[in-house]
Order: C-alpha cells, then sequence, then structure tokens
C-alpha cells in the first residue's frame, strides 16, 4: 500500500506509528484475548486505557486539578447547543465572536435557549481577519463569551486569547487542540472534536471549570424537568464520562495520539514543529504573486492554510495534478473553494516539503 500525503481537513491524517498499534489492538489488545473494540467499557482494561487517557490530556495541557474532563460524542456540532444549554438559564445572555462558518453555527444553536448574541462578526470581511479587543463590546449581563480558537475553513487563529475581562471564556478548539500551549484557566468551558488532532472521529474532549459545573447544575434547577441526561455537563461528570457506554474505541486511539504527542516532546515543543511547517508553506506562498493567500498575515492558522491561484481553473488543475502525484486532499471547502492544506500535528515536514516543491513546478509550468 502506498500511503500518499494527506492533508485532510478532518478526519484528518494520523502517526503511523499509532496507526500501526491500532491496527494490532483491533485483533488483540494487550492479554484481553479480545480486541480493543470487543471489551466492556466496564472491564478493568477499558478503564485502564479511559484514565491514562483523562491524565495525558491533563498532563499535556495542564489542566487544573478541580477541572472536569470529559469524553463525549456528537462532535463540536453537539457542543454548540450543550454549552449554551447548561452554560445559561432561561433567558440570559452569552456573546459570540463569529470568525468564520462553525461561530456562526455555535451561535445559531445558542439561540435556541439563550440570549446569544454575535458582539463581532467577520462575514464582511469573508472571514479574513480576527477582532482585536477594542473591536467589540462584552455585555454586563453575558455568562461567557464564546470563539473558535482556529478556523479550519479560512485559516485563521487567534494568536492569543480574545480580551473579555472577567468574563469567562468557552473555547471551540475542535482544529488546534494540543499544537501549542493554551491557557486553560481563562476558560469556563474547553471541547474539542478528536478528527483533527487527537485521533479518529467519535470522541470529543470537553474540559469544565468549577464554574461551569455550577452553572450545569444552576440551569438543570432553573428548567422544568432538569436538563436531558444525555446533554447535562453536572451529570455527566459526576459518572465520569460512563453514563452511556463510550467510543471505547475512539477514546483508545485518543490516548495513543496523545502517548505520541508527548513522545515529541510538551506542547511547546510541539508548536515549534507546527510553526516550522507553516513558516515553510507561508513563505512559498508570499514568494511570488502567482498565489493569493486568504488570511491576513497577522492570523494565519498553523492548522490550515488556504488560498489560491490565478483562476478557479487553475485551482482546479492544481488539486487534480497534486492528487495524482501523491498530494492528498488539497481542494478548498466547498463553501469557499480553492486551496486548502490541513497540516495538523501529525502532518510530517515531509509532507509540507513535498508540497511546496510541487507548489513551485506547478508555477514555474503555469506562472
Amino acid at each position: 500500500m502506498a500511503r500518499q500525503h494527506n492533508f485532510s481537513a478532518g478526519p484528518a491524517a494520523l502517526p503511523q506509528s499509532v496507526l500501526e498499534e491500532l491496527q494490532q489492538a483491533i485483533l488483540e489488545f494487550g492479554d484481553a484475548g479480545a480486541g480493543i473494540m470487543e471489551l466492556s467499557h466496564r472491564g478493568a482494561a477499558f478503564s485502564e486505557v479511559i484514565e491514562q487517557a483523562e491524565q495525558r490530556l491533563r498532563s499535556l495541557l495542564s489542566i487544573p486539578k478541580d477541572y472536569a474532563v470529559l469524553f463525549l460524542q456528537g462532535g463540536a456540532s453537539m457542543q454548540f447547543y450543550m454549552s449554551a444549554l447548561n452554560l445559561n438559564g432561561p433567558g440570559e445572555a452569552a456573546d459570540y465572536l463569529v470568525t468564520g462558518t462553525w461561530s456562526q453555527k455555535a451561535v445559531k444553536e445558542a439561540k435556541r435557549v439563550s440570549d446569544a448574541k454575535a458582539i463581532w462578526d467577520g462575514a464582511e470581511c469573508q472571514f479574513r481577519s480576527l477582532p482585536s479587543a477594542d473591536n467589540f463590546s462584552v455585555r454586563e449581563e453575558a455568562n461567557y463569551v464564546h470563539y473558535t480558537t482556529n478556523n479550519t475553513i479560512y485559516g485563521t487563529q487567534w494568536a492569543a486569547l480574545p480580551d473579555t475581562g472577567d468574563t469567562p471564556l468557552v473555547a471551540d478548539m475542535s482544529s488546534d487542540i494540543c499544537c501549542r500551549p493554551v491557557d486553560l484557566t481563562r476558560h469556563g468551558v474547553l471541547y474539542a472534536g478528536a478528527q483533527k488532532n487527537l485521533g479518529p472521529s467519535g470522541v470529543t474532549v470537553v474540559i469544565l471549570s468549577p464554574w461551569a459545573l455550577e452553572q450545569s447544575q444552576k440551569s438543570s434547577q432553573a428548567r422544568p424537568g432538569g436538563l436531558p441526561s444525555m446533554l447535562d455537563y453536572a451529570l455527566m461528570a459526576d459518572k465520569q464520562s460512563m453514563f452511556n457506554t463510550p467510543n471505547t474505541w475512539g477514546i483508545y486511539a485518543l490516548e495513543r495520539t496523545l502517548a505520541w504527542i508527548e513522545s515529541q516532546g510538551d506542547l511547546t515543543s510541539m508548536e515549534a514543529a507546527n510553526q516550522a511547517k507553516a513558516q515553510s508553506l507561508y513563505d512559498e506562498l508570499d514568494r511570488s504573486e502567482f498565489w493569493t493567500p486568504h488570511a491576513d498575515t497577522n492570523v494565519r492558522s498553523l492548522m490550515n492554510v488556504t488560498w489560491r491561484s490565478p483562476s478557479a481553473e487553475l485551482d482546479t488543475q492544481f488539486i487534480k495534478q497534486a492528487g495524482e502525484s501523491g498530494l492528498h486532499a488539497l481542494k478548498g471547502h466547498r463553501s469557499i473553494g480553492g486551496i486548502r492544506a490541513s497540516i495538523y500535528n501529525a502532518c510530517p515536514a515531509e509532507s509540507v516539503n513535498a508540497l511546496v516543491e510541487f507548489m513551485r513546478d506547478f508555477e514555474a509550468k503555469q506562472g
């Protein structure tokens, strides 16, 4: 089998060493006499897996001891609704920084159960930029400010946390979790689908501060009949992600991916590697006028690099010829087109170097 250079936006590339471990665990997990997907989630073998996954995540992200770590299902799309439901009582307010498609979806879902408002919206600038502190004003009554840390479609990323004063942050970190260190103490909730940097699809990491758990309990008390069980943060934390059968396979894959990240060093080391990959690609984009990057220079993403050639026809040729040359999944998101290279943690520098070489060759022939 010939594995291509994989620039898929998600589900994304996994480290080859992790894939090899997963391959073995499907058939036989340790001395359990069965594969990982065949073991009871209540058994000792899987209990060790989920405990190890939590401990690795706590260590890498420096998660405070009084924060809860959950492994849920439903993806970030479920969290758009679930976070608002738990953090706001009926009629309570929350503010949203709308920096792309996913934060548009987040505020839409939050409006179903709360007074959710976009206090900054980058649609008019085609989501090329991110707001500075003087571009938005947090409402006094807002319980939290929600933001998306990295925008996969448009290729922007927050270099620093939004300045919201004393108002807690809620972060959708699906596409850049564990790509660099982050200050969790500024956050009430942080959530992330696993399928970019943490493993396969089907698992969602949710990190809850004591404030968030208290808000969840208040929200449940304020609603007739309480919160739906599967959408109740406090209940899920109390049951340690075991209220229902979790995605045992996905959590094992996540634990192995976290172990691989640890083997690369801490998140500072991971950030340096990601910066080096991204810089080599951005340097090529800036080298000539043939390419047009989408994101403003000061908010460029380390994870998703987006750009265009001189025409849509050339974009199509580039993507087709790149695929024929072993460079997989470079088509931009269907909503905006263009070209996109997703270079998450597991994307090796060799893949980025191969892409840069192909870009130079393509420009030489077409420019």
